[in-house]
């Protein structure tokens, strides 16, 4: 008898035990981070890319990952503590891969142009240009990049593809990206500005694509464009703001991509488009060369971010058309986009999100030939007569001009 309870004894102490191990195990799989910070997302992606890249800087923080295209996630300005400023679509890691395209999201990604065109990526040949035949190419969609290269504060990744455009020409390419994250003498150095109390983080980005085939890409065969695309979130008093040429001629910008942007949403003044990024209206407007300038940004000022992306700008080059249509002229495209995510018809919708693209011109190369597209990031936070300073100096207009055109 006394053997029994003993033994009895012993199995309470070890269902307890067991227990308490079970209730410590699931502590330990919970994020030790909240949600909306770089922690939160630092340890979602680690968990999804074992190889994930993390740069710092002071208290700076850049996110990379090689498995996911050499996509830039996120960043924040205050380590893991700090508000993760890009976006990241948590939903698109489950389940199997999507036929159209997998919107992992990120701050920064690589993508190859044109979209649509005579010389579409997008569309195979004689395909209408309709959402059921579009497809994003796997090297920039759903593929891992190799890392080349890794330091504390930089990586390069590379990436061989070969793409059939709509004109049933092939590309061979090899894409290269470097990512590095910049100090605060650099971001005060490439913008001319000064950080005072500022928190901040700045990245470069330098994206590279060499024709890796036996023949030239040509105005006949078509030419492949490096375009760049950063993921942000939005909010209601969100504002993308982008300066463009008043001296230049022709229209300021193509507003009509998903329908006429509503007069409400968009405001030209100064010199300057104001679009509200509010996640709540799907609209997508671009800017020409000609009109273009090399600099665009959005204002939150709800968490006071001041955001600014400085790309390469060839104001007398080819750009290419990247419209749904096989029927315009296919070199006579935008440099930069901008897109706010909203509702679809039926009511769905993949975000909210808004971005800020710019993209290369065409990429008429020779066998062995290369082109190089330069694109930053920096955030900026803190007191806003500090961020209207920066504003003024790299965007042309203040905070205050850029509240009353929200």
């Amino acid at each position: 008898m006394k053997n029994n309870l003993n033994y009895l004894l012993l199995g309470m102490l070890l269902l307890v035990g067991c227990g308490q191990q079970t209730k410590k195990d699931k502590k330990m799989e919970e994020p030790s981070h909240g949600k909306g910070s770089l922690g939160h997302d630092r340890e979602f992606l680690e968990n999804k890319d074992k190889d994930l890249v993390i740069l710092k800087s002071e208290s700076a923080v850049v996110l990379v990952s090689p498995k996911y295209q050499a996509k830039v996630f996120t960043s924040s300005a205050s380590g893991d503590k700090g508000k993760s400023l890009g976006w990241i679509n948590y939903k698109a890691f489950l389940g199997d891969l999507d036929p159209h395209m997998n919107a992992y999201g990120g701050e920064n990604r690589f993508w190859l142009g044109p979209e649509g065109g005579k010389f579409s990526l997008f569309f195979s040949q004689g395909q209408e240009m309709t959402f059921d035949h579009w497809k994003t190419p796997p090297p920039i969609d759903s593929e891992s990049w190799k890392v080349t290269d890794k330091s504390a504060t930089g990586v390069r990744m590379e990436k061989e593809m070969s793409l059939r455009n709509y004109a049933y020409t092939q590309l061979e390419i090899k894409a290269v990206r470097n990512v590095q994250i910049l100090d605060a003498q650099q971001i005060e150095n490439l913008l001319q500005i000064d950080l005072g109390q500022l928190k901040f983080v700045g990245y470069k980005t330098s994206n590279e694509i060499v024709n890796t085939g036996q023949n030239p890409w040509t105005e006949k065969t078509g030419a492949p464009c490096i375009w760049m695309l950063d993921m942000f979130p939005p909010s209601d008093r969100t504002t993308i703001v982008i300066p463009y040429r008043e001296d230049a001629k022709g229209k300021i910008a193509t507003t009509d991509y998903f329908g006429e942007i509503p007069e409400d949403r968009i405001v030209y003044a100064d010199n300057t488009i104001f679009f509200k990024a509010d996640g709540k209206y799907r609209g997508k407007l671009g800017v020409p060369p000609q009109r273009a300038k090399n600099v665009a940004g959005s204002y939150d000022p709800t968490d006071q971010l001041l955001t600014i992306t400085l790309f390469d700008l060839e104001r007398n080059a080819v750009y290419l058309n990247q419209e749904w249509t096989p029927d315009k002229d296919p070199f006579t495209g935008d440099a930069i986009n901008a897109y706010n995510d909203g509702p679809l018809e039926d009511g769905s919708q993949m975000g909210p999100f808004f971005e800020i693209e710019s993209v290369s011109p065409a990429a008429f190369l020779k066998p062995g030939e290369k082109m190089v597209h330069d694109h930053s990031v920096f955030h900026f936070i803190g007191n806003e007569d500090q961020l209207d300073a920066i504003a003024i100096k790299v965007l042309g207009v203040g905070i205050g001009t850029i509240l009353k055109k929200s």
